[in-house]
């Protein structure tokens, strides 16, 4: 009989039944009365959340398209930028902003290690930045970057933007949005929210709002805050038209987790974490990541001598779980494997089970040994 294939990539992620009936709703019109009051409970509800005073904007598009909304609105041409890069996804503003005609300087970390604070605020020093971006968690690496102390530095530099990227971060790993010093948080929906792909969500404090203003005309049509804004403020309002059926699914993933408590939704996910990186420990993998920033979304794992990343990927989807390559010079090294959002307990034993029938089929026997030790974990 054919497996079950489950999806453990580091999204999208697996969507549980109760927010896939609210995709699978009859559509209504944008203008519907019922349809207004969800979209504007679920925008006080992501500031609630996030401890934002700002604003928050909810379009349909994707994480990428968030990033692209993040500069767009609060740098222009000939502005100076810092991109703090710990990854392919870092790597990823670059060419975002110098299309824009954006002067970039990049402090890059080696793959699995982070850029310290230290440097990032000499830096800094040096001349004036416009902004600076910091990616939460990096897919390519798993690595998490300190978005907190980042943000308690960037005190010391009122005139500069601090944009975070989380889109595989959010609702994960810890972000609140004034308590952070964040002035522009971006993320997807398809990640540590469960939702499907299709939404992106951008906070954006006072001090981005007074920068978008400054600006004045941008040449952005569709992302502009200010289109936007008149929509965020009064939901029956139109601009463009809205993902209905995927504002309910978010407003769905968020019932969700106010339902288990945001504070105990973090702490699963670092549980969670720990216990599934001991698990592949005790198979004889190797974790990427400097286990003093590793992420709790996902875990990038470096193969044992003689395992190929091809004949294990193929294997792997044949047991019931499907995990993704490694990015850039880990292409064919390692395997990146999700663990954020609503996956529970027989997502985790599944993949992990998967694996260590993966590895027999391959000639090396840790039948037990993953599962015994991802099980006792999770049951401390």
């Amino acid at each position: 009989m054919k497996n079950r294939r489950l999806v453990m990539i580091p999204g999208p992620t697996p969507v549980v039944r109760s927010i896939q009936d609210q995709m699978g709703r009859e559509t209504v019109a944008f203008g519907d009365p019922g349809f207004v009051k969800d979209f504007k409970e679920l925008l006080v509800d992501l500031k609630e959340l996030w401890k934002s005073s700002g604003e928050v904007f909810v379009v349909a598009g994707t994480g990428t398209m968030g990033m692209e909304m993040a500069i767009a609105n609060v740098l222009k041409a000939g502005d100076n930028l810092l991109i703090v890069s710990h990854g392919y996804f870092g790597d990823r503003f670059i060419e975002l902003t110098e299309r824009k005609g954006i002067n970039v300087d990049i402090i890059s970390a080696e793959w699995g290690q982070i850029v310290p604070v230290e440097e990032i605020e000499k830096k800094l020093s040096e001349k004036h930045y416009h902004a600076v971006t910091v990616t939460h968690v990096d897919t390519s690496t798993g690595v998490c970057a300190p978005v907190a102390e980042v943000g308690e530095m960037m005190k010391k530099f009122p005139e500069t933007i601090y944009i975070v990227d989380g889109v595989c971060a959010t609702a994960g790993e810890r972000e609140y949005v004034d308590e952070m010093n964040i002035d522009v948080l971006l993320t997807g929906s398809q990640k540590a929210f469960g939702v499907a792909p299709g939404l992106e969500m951008v906070w954006a404090s006072e001090k981005a709002m007074a920068r978008r203003k400054e600006i004045g005309t941008i040449p952005e049509y569709y992302i502009d805050f200010e289109k936007w804004l008149p929509v965020m403020h009064d939901t029956s309002k139109y601009y463009a038209t809205p993902a209905v059926n995927m504002v309910w699914a978010l407003k769905e993933s968020i019932r969700l987790i106010k339902e288990e408590g945001i504070e105990e939704r973090y702490d699963r996910h670092i549980k969670v974490a720990k216990a599934m990186q001991a698990a592949l420990e005790e198979m004889g993998f190797t974790i990427l990541a400097n286990k003093d920033y590793r992420a709790v979304t996902l875990s990038n794992v470096l193969y044992p001598e003689g395992i190929d990343d091809l004949k294990f990927r193929t294997i792997l989807a044949e047991e019931g779980s499907q995990v993704a390559g490694g990015l850039g010079a880990y292409a064919g090294k390692m395997f990146r494997i999700g663990h954020m959002g609503n996956i529970d307990m027989h997502d985790l034993v599944g993949a992990i089970s998967g694996i260590e029938r993966t590895l027999y089929r391959m000639g090396v026997d840790v039948l037990g040994k993953g599962v015994a030790t991802l099980q006792r974990e999770l049951l401390k």
